[in-house]
Formats: structure tokens, sequence, C-alpha cells
């Protein structure tokens, strides 16, 4: 194995001298002992009593950018955004052709050390750790401080989402789920949505997101569904699950019990929200992804054309296995295929001649008014198919989502 020795002269005359502290002390972090690479260097600096140089060819003197300056213009920037954190991490931009050099270097002698950046960003981290009381954490920051050396330093914060799970309910016809957009205008606002860019004046969404966003003074949210349900169909039962992701929020630490509290108050006879609580950013996809075992109970008012024979409302209890098209009211933003549902028990109310109420419990995705309507035959088999009558869902009602 090659001695401390024998390869700082090897480093040392591959850079014709021209090597700081820090790179040295990393490039040999293996065999040398240290509290941080810098230290090692300079250790090394003073045994073999190496000549400081002038510039480093590996780094060009980047750690010099390392100063009281660029710190000054880190805590500017928190204090200017006045942005609420506890955890944090560093990231840095350099010079490509630092990085190459680095490296080149590395491979030349076999060192397997840590690259430049990784020091850069730690040395940074440790003095904010210190200044601020915060920490440093890899997995999941609040925020991430980028730190642009390759010039004049840059600095820009990067304030990670917050996420926010719940369930909600839906009180009343005629509020969509999320926000929609004017038809006309497509949002950028026109006579026909009185220039409010909205097809809608409020979404389940919005009632909850305003004041979720003015809390944590956020810049934008976005709501994920554990699916939906059309404009016209009550959300109701234990409630939809769902996730709300915060975009820059500047505030992180709210009382989500009395926030919760507020909104009802707020929103009271339209929607409510329930168990809100703070949850990570798999929670968005796990909501969405229905596991085999997932249902959804609905409730559905059933017109028929002309009276129905009511001894074939049993037969409905055979439905299962449902090869459904595409429905032609979704086929402008769903691709058009058959997917196979399965329907798992139907239970049904006579009202009278032409009309009853049916409960049926389904697989996650299947279409309920096409079930019942047939859809053109693009649902089979379909209520009216089994009832041998013209059929369609007049009132439609989500009456359980499962968590599964």
């Amino acid at each position: 194995m090659i001695s401390m020795y024998d390869l700082v002269k090897k480093i040392l005359k591959e850079t014709n001298g021209q090597i700081c502290k820090h790179c040295l002390g990393r490039k040999l972090s293996h065999i040398v002992e240290g509290r941080d690479n810098i230290n090692r260097g300079e250790k090394i600096f003073e045994d073999l009593e190496i000549p400081k140089p002038e510039n480093c060819v590996v780094c060009g003197n980047i750690f010099d950018k390392i100063n009281d300056e660029l710190f000054k213009k880190i805590y500017d920037k928190i204090d200017f955004l006045n942005v609420e954190f506890d955890t944090f991490l560093v990231g840095s931009r350099i010079d490509k052709q630092i990085k190459t050099w680095d490296d080149e270097l590395s491979e030349k002698f076999d060192l397997d050390v840590e690259p430049i950046k990784k020091e850069l960003n730690r040395i940074i981290g440790r003095e904010i750790e210190n200044t601020l009381e915060k920490e440093v954490e890899f997995e999941k920051q609040d925020i991430v401080i980028n730190v642009d050396l390759r010039k004049e330093p840059k600095v820009r914060i990067q304030i990670n989402p917050l996420f926010i799970e719940g369930k909600y309910n839906k009180l009343v016809r005629g509020i969509p789920q999320t926000k929609w957009p004017c038809g006309k205008c497509k949002g950028k606002g026109c006579e026909e949505c009185n220039f409010t860019g909205k097809q809608y004046g409020e979404s389940v969404e919005e009632l909850l997101s305003e004041p979720i966003l003015e809390a944590t003074n956020g810049w934008q949210a976005k709501f994920h569904g554990a699916g939906r349900e059309d404009i016209d169909v009550l959300m109701l039962g234990s409630g939809r699950p769902f996730v709300l992701e915060i975009k820059e929020p500047k505030i992180r630490k709210i009382n989500l019990d009395a926030l919760e509290e507020k909104i009802n108050k707020m929103t009271e006879g339209k929607t409510s929200y329930h168990n809100l609580k703070f949850c990570e950013r798999n929670r968005k996809a796990e909501i969405k992804v229905s596991s085999s075992d997932a249902y959804k109970i609905y409730k559905a008012l059933v017109k028929c054309d002309k009276p129905y024979d009511k001894d074939k409302l049993a037969s409905l209890n055979n439905l299962d296995e449902i090869h459904q098209q595409t429905p032609l009211r979704v086929l402008h933003r769903r691709a058009d295929k058959v997917r196979i549902k399965h329907v798992h028990n139907v239970s049904c109310e006579i009202i009278d001649d032409t009309t009853f109420e049916m409960t049926v419990k389904t697989e996650g995705g299947l279409y309920i008014k096409e079930l019942i309507s047939g859809d053109e035959d693009r649902t089979k088999p379909n209520v009216g198919e089994v009832l041998g009558v013209k059929s369609i869902c007049e009132q439609l009602d989500v009456v359980e989502v499962s968590e599964k």
C-alpha cells in the first residue's frame, strides 16, 4: 500500500504544488486522521513543510467564497422571505470544470473520497446550524438553501411543500371537487365568467385551501383526492380521503384542530372537513392507488321510462363483472378503452312504478350513472338491460369510500 508521504508527493507533482489544504486533506481523508478535511490538510502542510500555494488548480480557490459575505446573503434571504423552518439542506452549484478536475485527480490515484460539492455543502451547513440553531436534514427538510458558486455567489431558498391529509363531505349539489376553469377563457377571465376565470364560484378544494393558504402564507395549493364525484353528487358518510399540498409555505407550525373548526364554520351547510393532520409526500400517491379490497358504496335514485317489473329488482344483485368502455361524458379527458370492474352487491327500495332507490357496493372506478343507463351499450351488463326498460340515474350520492 502506498504511503501517505509518497501519495502526497505524487499529488503535489500532478498539481505542480498548486493544491489547497481543503483539497489535499480531502484527497487523503482515508489515510490521515483529523476532525475535518482542512485540519488534515493543515497537518500535512505543517509536517511536510509544504509552501502555501497562491491558487488551487483543483477547486480554483472556491473555498475562499465561503465567507462572511456569503453567509450574510443567506441570512438576509431567509429574513427577507420571513420563512419558518426547523430543518434544512444545503445544495451548491460549481463550474463543471472544477468537478472534472476533482474527479480526474481522484481517478488517477484511485482515491475513493467524497466529491468537492459534498464538502462545500457540509461546511456551509455546519455554519448555518451553529448560527441559526437549525438542523441539517437529508431526507425530509423544510427548506433547501441553494448556493451558486460559479461566479459571484448567489443564494436561492427553496421552500418545500407542506402536506395535510383528511376527509371531506360535500353536502350540497353543484360544487365541484376542484377549481374548474371557465370553459370559454380557460381561466384567463372573460365576461362569461365575470372575469373570475372559473366555471363555478367555489369548490371543495378552494373552500379548504384558501384559509389554509392564509394560515401558512403559502403560494399555491393543490388538491389530491381519493377519486372524485360528479358536481351533482353528494359525498356523505365518513367522507372522501384527500391530501392538500401547500406550495412554498412560509409558516409551517399551524394548529390544524383550530383551523379545521374555523373552516367548518365558514363552510357550514356546504362542505365539511375532518381529521386534518400533517402527512408525508408519499400519501398523495397512496390515497390514489386502489387496492383489490377497495370499494365504494353509492345510493342512486333510478328513473325508468316506463313501469319496471318489480320482481326483476332482485336480479340486480346478480350483477358482478362489468365491462365498461370509457363513458361518453368523460371521453374528452380519459383514454377510450374497456375497463373491467366488479359489483359486490345491490339492494333496492321501491318508490313507485317507475322509480326505485338502489344502494350499490362496487369496486372503485366504476361509473355508476353508466352502470344504470348502459351509456349506449358501452357498459355491459347494466341496470336498464337487466330490467328491460330504459333507466337513468336521476340522483346520486356517495355513501362510503373505503380507505384500503
